[in-house]
C-alpha cells in the first residue's frame, strides 16, 4: 500500500465507473439561466491559484459502467491468447480479485465468471437499475447477479447466458493494466449510491442526489414520477434514482414524453464553490459543440448531431445529455451550448458557464491555459459504456488524452483521475458496507432496507456505497504498481477538490463529508518519473 504522505509533488490517475446513452434532438428553448460575466481577467494564470498541495491542475476523466472485477478480475495475470500481449512485472502487488478470493473457480452465482476475448470487446449493456443492483447482492451474499442484472442478448454486441459475470484481462484493457503496473491502484473504491449514470455523475459534483424536480418537456409543469425521483415532496423534489435528461439543455430529448430534470437554484455543486473561490474550472464533453447553433432571433434550439463509429460499426452520438451533470443546475448550465468567448476565457465565468466541448480542452492545453479543475467526458462511442462503447474505443480515448497531458508544459503539477459513474450491474465479488441506508418497500431490497446504517435526512433512494469500481493512480510520482486498500468512493474526488483548493464543503447532506481520502494513491516522497509513460492506441507501452 502507498502510505499517505502530506502533500508534496503531484499527479494521479484514478478510476471509479458508469451508465447510458441518448441522442440529441431539436428542442424548445429551455428555461433561461442567469447570464454571467467574467470574474477574472483573461491574462490571469490558472496555475497561479493557491492549493494545499503542489497539484495545480486536476483532470478528471469520467468514464462509464465498469465494476472492478469486470476490468481487473485476474490482474496481473493475462491469458495472452488474443489481443495485445501483457506481461506483469515479477514484483506486482496483489489486489483483492476473482483469482485471489477464489471466486473465479468457486463462485456462488448461477454462472461462473468467464474471460471475454479481445474480439468480444463490444457486449450487451447490463441492468444497472437502483433496485435490481440491490437484489443482485442478495443481502450481501453477492450471488444473484445472473437473475437480476444480466442481459444476455442484444443487437448491439456480444451476449451469452450469464454475461454479467464475465470479465476482461490485460489483453483487452491493456492500457489500464499498464498504468496500474507503473502507478498505483485501489481495490477498495466504490460507487457512492446504487443506480445508473446520472446519480453517479451528480454525486461526483455535489454528493447529493436529493432535490431533483421533474418537469414536462413541453409545458414545464412539475411531473411526479416516483420511478425516477423517489418520494417527491409537495414541490415535486425527491431523490434521483435513474437517468433523466437535463431540463436546462437544448439537446435533451424534448420530442418524447419523458420528463426532464433540474435541481433548484439553491442547490450547490463543486463548480459553485470553485467559482466563489475564483478557481478556474470546466466540464468538457465530446459533442458539446452543436452541429446547429441556437438562433437567438427565432428561439430555434441548438442541435447536437455529432457522432462516430464504434468498433462494432454502429454510429453513436457523441453527446449524451444525462451524462453532463452541471446542465441540471441553473447556476452552471449552458442551455444553448454557447462556446467560450475566447481560449483565454476557458475556465472563467462567461457565456459558456464553464460547460465546454472537448476541443476547448485541447485548445486550452495547447495554449498553456489548462484550468485548475477539468472534468472530461469522452464521446459516447469512447466512454466505455457497454452496448454503445467498449474497452478498445475507451482505451483509444484514454491513451490519446494521457499522452497529450504527459507531454504538456503543465504535466509536472497535474493530477489525472480516471473515474466511472457506475458498475453497469457487472459482477463484483466484494460485498459493500452500507454507510447510508434506505428503507422504502417500493425501491429497496434487503441490503439497504435491513442495514443498520442511518438514513441521512430521512431521504430514501440514497443507499450506498453500492458496487466496487476500479481506481488506479499516480502519474507523475513513482508509485511502482502499489495497491492501496483505503476505502474511497466517487465523492472522494469531490472532497479532494474541496481540500486542495480550500473551497469548504458542499453541505446540505452531501456525502463529501464521509468520503475517504485519496492520499493513499500518492507516493509524495518518491521522485518524479524521468520519462512519461506513453502508450500506443492498443494500450502497449511505446518504445
Amino acid at each position: 500500500m502507498v502510505q499517505p504522505r502530506h502533500r508534496a509533488r503531484a499527479a494521479a490517475v484514478l478510476a471509479t465507473l458508469a451508465v447510458a446513452l441518448v441522442s440529441c434532438a431539436p428542442a424548445p428553448t429551455p428555461t433561461p439561466v442567469p447570464t454571467r460575466t467574467a470574474s477574472a481577467p483573461a491574462s490571469a494564470s490558472p496555475s497561479a491559484q493557491a492549493t494545499t498541495t503542489p497539484i495545480r491542475h486536476l483532470v478528471v476523466i469520467f468514464g462509464e459502467n465498469v465494476s472492478f472485477d469486470h476490468y481487473f478480475g485476474t490482474y496481473p495475470v493475462a491469458a495472452n491468447t488474443d489481443g495485445t500481449p501483457f506481461h506483469a512485472a515479477s514484483d506486482t502487488a496483489h489486489a483483492d480479485t476473482l483469482t485471489t478470493s477464489g471466486m473465479l473457480t468457486h463462485n456462488p452465482n448461477a454462472s461462473a465468471p468467464r474471460r471475454l476475448t479481445h474480439e468480444q470487446a463490444l457486449t450487451c449493456d447490463q441492468d444497472h437499475d437502483y433496485t435490481d443492483e440491490q437484489r443482485a447482492m442478495n443481502g450481501g451474499r453477492m450471488d444473484r447477479f445472473v437473475e437480476h442484472t444480466s442481459r444476455d442478448a442484444c443487437r448491439s454486441g456480444f451476449g451469452e447466458p450469464g454475461l454479467v459475470m464475465d470479465y476482461y484481462d490485460g489483453n483487452t484493457v491493456t492500457a489500464l493494466w499498464n498504468y496500474a503496473q507503473r502507478f498505483a491502484m485501489s481495490d477498495n473504491s466504490w460507487d457512492t449510491v446504487f443506480g445508473p449514470s446520472t446519480p453517479g455523475a451528480i454525486d461526483l459534483i455535489s454528493g447529493q442526489t436529493w432535490g431533483m424536480t421533474l418537469v414536462d418537456p413541453h409545458s414545464g409543469a412539475v411531473v411526479r414520477d416516483p420511478a425516477r425521483v423517489a418520494a417527491p415532496d409537495a414541490q415535486g423534489r425527491g431523490t434521483l434514482i435513474t437517468d433523466v435528461d437535463p431540463a436546462l439543455d437544448d439537446c435533451s430529448r424534448r420530442g418524447t414524453n419523458a420528463p426532464l430534470g433540474r435541481f433548484p437554484a439553491s442547490s450547490r455543486t463543486i463548480g459553485d464553490l470553485l467559482s466563489a473561490a475564483h478557481v478556474t474550472w470546466g466540464w468538457f464533453s465530446g459533442g458539446f459543440r452543436p452541429t446547429s447553433a441556437w438562433d437567438a432571433a427565432t428561439g430555434a434550439p441548438a442541435q447536437c448531431g455529432a457522432s462516430r463509429t464504434n468498433v462494432g460499426g454502429a454510429r453513436i452520438a457523441d453527446y449524451v445529455p444525462h451524462h453532463e451533470p452541471f446542465q441540471y443546475y441553473p447556476s452552471t448550465a449552458n442551455p444553448h451550448h454557447l462556446p467560450p468567448t475566447s481560449v483565454a476565457m476557458i475556465g472563467y465565468d462567461d457565456r459558456a458557464h464553464h460547460q465546454y466541448d472537448l476541443t476547448d480542452f485541447d485548445a486550452a492545453l495547447t495554449a498553456g491555459r489548462l484550468p485548475a479543475v477539468s472534468f472530461l467526458k469522452a464521446p459516447g462511442a469512447q466512454d466505455g459504456h457497454a452496448g454503445s462503447s467498449d474497452p478498445l474505443d475507451e482505451q483509444a480515448f484514454l491513451v490519446g488524452t494521457l499522452n497529450r497531458l504527459q507531454t504538456s508544459a503543465d504535466w509536472a503539477s497535474t493530477a489525472v483521475v480516471i473515474a466511472y459513474d457506475d458498475s453497469d450491474g457487472w459482477y463484483d465479488h466484494v460485498a459493500p458496507t452500507i454507510l447510508n441506508a434506505s428503507r422504502s418497500s417500493d425501491i429497496d431490497a434487503a441490503i439497504c432496507a435491513d442495514a443498520a446504517a442511518p438514513v441521512a435526512g430521512g431521504q430514501i433512494g440514497r443507499c450506498g456505497p453500492s458496487q466496487r469500481l476500479p481506481l488506479a493512480g499516480d502519474l507523475a510520482l513513482r508509485a511502482g504498481g502499489a495497491i492501496d486498500h483505503t476505502a474511497t468512493e466517487q465523492t472522494s474526488i469531490l472532497r479532494f477538490i474541496e481540500d486542495n483548493w480550500r473551497t469548504g464543503r458542499i453541505g446540505g447532506g452531501s456525502f463529501d463529508a464521509r468520503a475517504g481520502t485519496l492520499d493513499g494513491l500518492f507516493d509524495f516522497d518518491g521522485p518524479p518519473h524521468a520519462e512519461p509513460l506513453l502508450l500506443d492506441a492498443n494500450g502497449s507501452v511505446r518504445h
